[in-house]
């Protein structure tokens, strides 16, 4: 009899139906095997030592327990030959070198007043909510990331440099806060390092601090709040800064660049600049093999730039060197493509103006002028008068416009009509003449001593370094000195 009820007790929170088996349900689910309903317990795993675990003979494979020496659960990645016990939703289970830090102390050396935290090299540190440390960080080749940049934060109280260092690192989805009186960086690296930053919130600090040495910096998603000053870059092999965003909160001097670089890239994003502030400064003129600034937008009330202050290559009113190309709203475009230049003889007295042979080739003379002066110059191998020299980097077609105005001079008899061709020579840098551009000449006839106005017209294809001038030639006749009134060349 007492069988008999204990086999009606197990039926009665048993259910069963076709290959599902139910406890506390008539109607299990049809996906799962078994399915308990409760909403007063759970379910209890074995619970076992080490030592027992390891013991099971011939463990199915998913076998799972909870070891109660690891204060975890462990599952049987093996077969029941070879066990393979393995942390289940764990850390460890997830990726090696990894930690949690959820306050300073699970950093290396975390809480120790005066001491630096030294990062474990090739490990990943995840901030977990709000971190505050006075701390120094060493960031000796490690990743330091959040999963959240609103709710992950680091907040340092210190009033040195959150971060130091001479090695690789990595920085993403996570805010830097200033609670104290330091900067953010202070980092010296060699060419073989790289510095990544991506999807960061910088707020507060006395300054961002200072960057240099690196062979690769890349920062994407960099946001700078409320900061005193900024950060400067000093001789980096390959600097790429895509989608900065400075707030009108920060002041002093955003971004500085000093020395050298092979490249330097910056791309979309804004510098919103307060009064009082520099949004960009290469004042130092470093020396960058090619730059380029495009799309991120420049306002506020602040210096945009702080130009280029010496060097062959700075011109009135622009900021940049010639090997950058610049394409931002909010300061002037600057590029090879936008090369101009324009001379002129300098305007005198009839009697003053120069009066020369053009009955073999020769340049026109007198004293020129030079305007609208963009990657050209108006001297080239020691030439003064009568020279556009193109010095941008890349081969480009130009716009030649300009006219001459002049004299034929001879008073003497026996004079027949004449004809003078005016045209361009181009040379290179060296001063080798290479040819004549077609499409530039043109011929006038001469029979008196009239003033007379000729077009120059046409194009030119000018390499780095080439230059041309204006020449003149008697193709026939003997009308061969003439008088200058004036001179104008442009190329554009």
């Amino acid at each position: 009899m007492k069988y008999i009820l204990s086999t009606l007790l197990i039926f009665s929170s048993c259910y069963f139906g076709f290959s599902q088996v139910g406890i506390n349900t008539i109607d299990p689910d049809t996906s799962a095997a078994l399915d308990i309903v409760a909403k007063d317990s759970g379910i209890l795993i074995p619970r076992m030592t080490s030592i027992e675990r390891e013991a099971i003979a011939e463990p199915a494979k998913s076998l799972m327990v909870f070891d109660t020496d690891e204060n975890a659960y462990y599952y049987n990645a093996g077969d029941a030959t070879t066990a393979n016990w393995t942390p289940f939703l764990s850390k460890d289970a997830q990726r090696d070198n990894y930690v949690i830090v959820k306050s300073v102390e699970d950093f290396p050396n975390g809480g120790q007043d005066g001491a630096t935290i030294t990062l474990d090299e090739n490990t990943l540190y995840e901030v977990n909510g709000t971190v505050t440390t006075n701390q120094s960080i060493d960031v000796n080749g490690a990743y330091l990331i959040g999963k959240d940049t609103n709710e992950d934060i680091l907040n340092y109280t210190g009033s040195s440099s959150l971060f130091i260092g001479s090695a690789t690192a990595s920085f993403r989805n996570i805010t830097f806060n200033n609670s104290g009186t330091g900067n953010l960086f202070n980092l010296a690296a060699s060419p073989t390092n790289s510095l990544i930053a991506q999807s960061v919130v910088v707020n507060g600090f006395s300054s961002v601090g200072t960057v240099s040495s690196y062979g690769l910096v890349f920062f994407n998603v960099v946001q700078y709040i409320g900061n005193s000053d900024g950060i400067t870059y000093t001789d980096i092999g390959n600097l790429l800064l895509n989608n900065m965003g400075w707030q009108a909160s920060n002041t002093g001097t955003y971004e500085t660049f000093t020395g050298s670089f092979g490249f330097i890239q910056k791309a979309s994003g804004f510098t919103t600049v307060s009064a009082g502030a520099v949004g960009l400064d290469v004042s130092a003129n470093p020396s960058v093999g090619t730059g380029t600034l495009f799309g991120t937008v420049f306002a506020g009330g602040g210096t945009y730039v702080a130009p280029y202050t010496a060097g062959a290559e700075i011109y009135e009113g622009f900021n940049f060197s010639n090997n950058w190309t610049v394409n931002s709203p909010g300061i002037k475009s600057e590029s090879d493509n936008l090369a101009t230049g324009t001379i002129y003889i300098q305007r005198n007295s009839t009697n003053n103006n120069p009066t020369f042979s053009i009955a073999t080739r020769a340049p026109i003379e007198g004293i020129t002028d030079a305007s609208n002066l963009f990657r050209m110059s108006s001297t080239a191998n020691g030439l003064n008068d009568n020279v556009l020299q193109y010095n941008g980097n890349k081969t480009r077609t130009f716009t030649v416009t300009g006219s001459l105005s002049y004299q034929a001079t001879q008073t003497t008899t026996n004079l027949n009509s004449t004809i003078h061709a005016f045209y361009l020579r181009r040379y290179d840098s060296n001063g080798a003449t290479i040819d004549i551009p077609l499409g530039t000449e043109v011929y006038e006839e001469v029979n008196n001593n009239s003033v007379r106005a000729v077009p120059i017209a046409g194009t030119i294809v000018l390499d780095p370094g080439d230059y041309v001038r204006v020449f003149g030639q008697v193709i026939s006749g003997n009308r061969s000195t003439i008088r200058a009134y004036s001179l104008s060349l442009s190329l554009d």
